[in-house]
């Protein structure tokens, strides 16, 4: 996922860079609000599709003294950062802008610049949208829409979608505002546009913090996959019990996973080394993302009286 994730980041930075570029240029020479506020929101997403990268880099460090399971959530640090930036600065001066532009209307200058600089950004954007597209149709699955989102565990592919979702609809309503003062010849349209383009950003970073928010502090993996591990675990025939099955993300595509288990009275030492190990290559040959099992085992005649046994 890792590749795919910076095929889709590339095409976005690619795409925002060139777009912010001609969008500022359009602003300076049409006065629009709205166009303004739409380069400001292009150049917010260039530099967040640099802090992706970025954290996409920085978990590929190997794990440390300091960080002995890696820096995977690195990745999620990042992408969390991307959303305050999404709502601060994307959400707050494009709402600033429209403000600003309700109390001191700007008549527009050229307004066919700004049709032409808008049907281009959205060609552009709905290229990047694409990308984003497929790549996270790949885990969608079967899943709908909804759950795919809340169970998706690369956040990079959700912020590149959600941003370029955000994008193509706030062109559409810059659309909407310039054409409605052309029209009408009153510039507060255009102004209104502008907030209406802070207030989808805003939504959009409030969505993609809280998505976030469970990866960062600690989220569990999929449902089916903790399912399966409980189910390979009572077909191995050695464990009377699963007690407990925890598993937490430590990045995309690792995994950490906390077994509580029952053995058999019967099973010798060197029987339940043998056991552990079994369930350790079986876990991990059926979901790979599984990097590290901890096994505690208890007996089953006395549970509560016998002591513990933690084996890795």
């Amino acid at each position: 996922m890792a590749s795919g994730s910076k095929t889709v980041i590339y095409a976005a930075l690619a795409g925002n860079g060139l777009i912010a570029a001609t969008k500022f240029t359009a602003a300076a020479v049409t006065g629009s609000s709205a166009m303004l506020s739409e380069g400001i929101h292009s150049l917010v997403d260039t530099g967040n599709q640099v802090l992706l990268l970025f954290g996409l880099h920085q978990a590929k460090k190997p794990p440390d003294e300091r960080f002995p399971f890696g820096h995977g959530k690195e990745v999620y640090f990042w992408s969390f950062v991307v959303a305050i930036l999404i709502f601060g600065l994307g959400a707050g001066i494009s709402i600033y802008e429209g403000v600003a532009h309700l109390l001191a209307p700007t008549e527009l200058r050229n307004p066919l610049v700004n049709y032409v600089v808008l049907g281009l950004a959205l060609v552009f954007e709905g290229a990047a949208w694409t990308f984003a597209y497929r790549e996270f149709r790949k885990t969608k699955g079967k899943l709908g829409w909804l759950r795919a989102v809340q169970s998706s565990k690369d956040p990079t592919v959700l912020v590149v979608l959600f941003e370029d979702s955000a994008a193509m609809l706030g062109l559409l309503i810059a659309l909407a505002g310039v054409g409605l003062s052309q029209i009408t010849g009153d510039p507060t349209y255009d102004a209104a546009a502008s907030i209406g383009i802070g207030g989808v950003l805003a939504v959009t970073a409030a969505w993609l913090a809280a998505e976030t928010k469970g990866l960062l502090i600690g989220e569990r993996a999929r449902p089916d996959v903790v399912e399966n591990i409980r189910r390979i675990c009572r077909d191995l025939g050695k464990v009377e019990r699963v007690n407990e099955v925890l598993t937490m993300h430590m990045g995309p595509e690792y995994v950490l996973a906390t077994l509580s288990l029952e053995f058999a009275d019967a099973l010798t030492i060197t029987e339940l080394e043998r056991t552990i190990e079994d369930l350790n290559q079986r876990i991990r040959a059926a979901h790979p993302e599984v990097k590290k099992v901890f096994i505690e085992a208890e007996s089953v005649a006395k549970p509560s009286d016998a002591p513990r046994r933690s084996v890795k």
